[in-house]
């Protein structure tokens, strides 16, 4: 008899992991971006003190024979590169001393695995990547854009390919709100880890009144406050009218580029709004988007756990 859709197993620990610690997931179905993902995810774990968990999935599809297994033989028996990405994030996490444990997932859902274990393991945010295939009908590609949408803690997606072979300038584009916010504590976290500086980046329109140039250059004096103490922080005010491209051309001179999701309306159609996506798929360096978890949650569960 095959076991229930979604099982979790656990492959490997490196060490025990508190319950009060900041978590974050690292959702890793293919070998290549293993080291750069680890990368960013070991900066940001550092940073916040807190640990690592690396999620892999077997697709068990339900009209093949291959779903009458049970998620046990299914993960002995054809584990094989899943089990190889998990041993080798823990292969590169080690000796950085962020905690970190990886999960071999068994289901017939990508999407809806990941955000089981998201929440199963009171994750704080989950880190995907993100290739450009150009289809036309998904923004990331389908699953990583159910995540997005739907999972109940902060998200970080990294465009997959492009990898800087060292950080020494990290650009944030400003604007209001918490998505901005969570992409400030990233690139924050990047540079610390990295010795690098950060180019706070605020565009206005050639027609902008002089209130909304004062509105643009208090935002960015706002944002250049929650770097602190980073010493090397440049603020930028820059003038156009084709922000998506303005941004790609910023890109150019920067090692990572950290930017918030910039629309409201979480559908499957708006997954981040059209320029991050812009910037995603034009840009040749990192670029990482950045989603505010709904309700909250992954904040208020983290600061609890602390209080607890």
């Amino acid at each position: 008899m095959a076991s229930n859709e979604n099982s979790l197993h656990e492959t490997a620990t490196v060490e025990s992991m508190p319950e009060s610690r900041y978590r974050l997931a690292v959702a890793l179905e293919d070998p290549r971006p293993v080291e750069q993902l680890l990368r960013t995810a070991l900066d940001i774990a550092r940073y916040n003190d807190g640990e690592i968990l690396i999620i892999s999935v077997i697709t068990k599809q339900r009209t093949s024979p291959f779903s009458l297994f049970t998620d046990e033989f299914i993960k002995r028996e054809f584990s094989g590169d899943r089990r190889e990405i998990l041993d080798r994030a823990l292969s590169i996490a080690e000796g950085s001393e962020v905690p970190i444990r990886g999960r071999l997932l068994v289901s017939h859902d990508v999407s809806r695995a990941i955000e089981q274990a998201i929440t199963q393991f009171d994750c704080d945010a989950v880190l995907l990547g993100w290739s450009d295939r150009h289809r036309s009908d998904t923004v990331f590609g389908r699953n990583v854009d159910r995540v997005v949408t739907s999972a109940p803690c902060d998200i970080l997606v990294e465009k997959i390919g492009v990898t800087a072979g060292g950080v020494e300038r990290v650009l944030l584009p400003a604007g209001p709100g918490p998505n901005t916010e969570l992409a400030a504590t990233v690139a924050r976290a990047i540079a610390l880890s990295n010795d690098a500086g950060i180019d706070v980046l605020r565009l206005v329109a050639t027609d902008a009144t002089d209130k909304e140039r004062t509105a643009a250059k208090q935002l960015v004096e706002d944002l250049t406050r929650t770097l602190e103490p980073l010493a090397d922080v440049e603020q930028i005010v820059r003038e156009t009218d084709a922000v998506p491209s303005a941004i790609v051309e910023a890109t150019a001179t920067r090692d990572v580029t950290v930017l918030g999701a910039t629309d409201r309306d979480w559908t499957q159609r708006l997954v981040v709004g059209p320029t991050p996506e812009k910037v995603g798929r034009d840009a040749q360096s990192t670029v990482i988007v950045t989603k505010r978890g709904g309700r909250l949650q992954s904040r208020i569960s983290h600061w609890l756990r602390r209080l607890g």
